[in-house]
């Protein structure tokens, strides 16, 4: 099976996700009122790790699963897109004390009312699919 190395990836996802807190709504909650560092630090490490790995990918030309290099395209650089989305994408994590990631580690532990969380996300991304032509991209 082809796939099982992303199964195992996401295994290894969801049990660093659940050991770190990560995925705790306590955590997240104290992160949106400046109560703890924990999440920022996560937060932190992340961005610091993605740039060092994109650093490395480019250097390196690493190619994808399929044999294609990766390439990165510079994205154009408007605030709207970034305020509007930012302001979306914040709202909704802190109503629901998840972000896409974690929404799902948090199904495997079984808080099962995150089911409502998910198929919320999704109906959100089918609404941006339908708008997307008259949005500030």
């Amino acid at each position: 099976m082809k796939g099982i190395r992303f199964i195992l990836a996401g295994i290894v996802f969801g049990i660093v996700m659940s050991k770190s807190e990560a995925v705790s709504w306590y955590r997240i909650q104290e992160m949106f009122r400046f109560q703890s560092f924990h999440m920022y630090g996560i937060i932190g490490t992340a961005v610091i790790l993605g740039v060092l790995i994109v650093y490395l990918i480019k250097r390196f030309k690493v190619k994808d699963y399929s044999g294609q290099p990766i390439v990165f395209h510079n994205k154009e650089k408007s605030w709207p897109r970034y305020i509007i989305g930012g302001t979306i994408f914040g709202l909704g994590w802190a109503l629901t004390g998840a972000c896409p990631g974690p929404m799902f580690v948090n199904i495997g532990q079984g808080y099962l009312v995150m089911i409502i969380v998910v198929f919320g996300a999704l109906i959100g991304t089918y609404f941006y699919g339908l708008i997307k032509n008259k949005l500030p991209h």
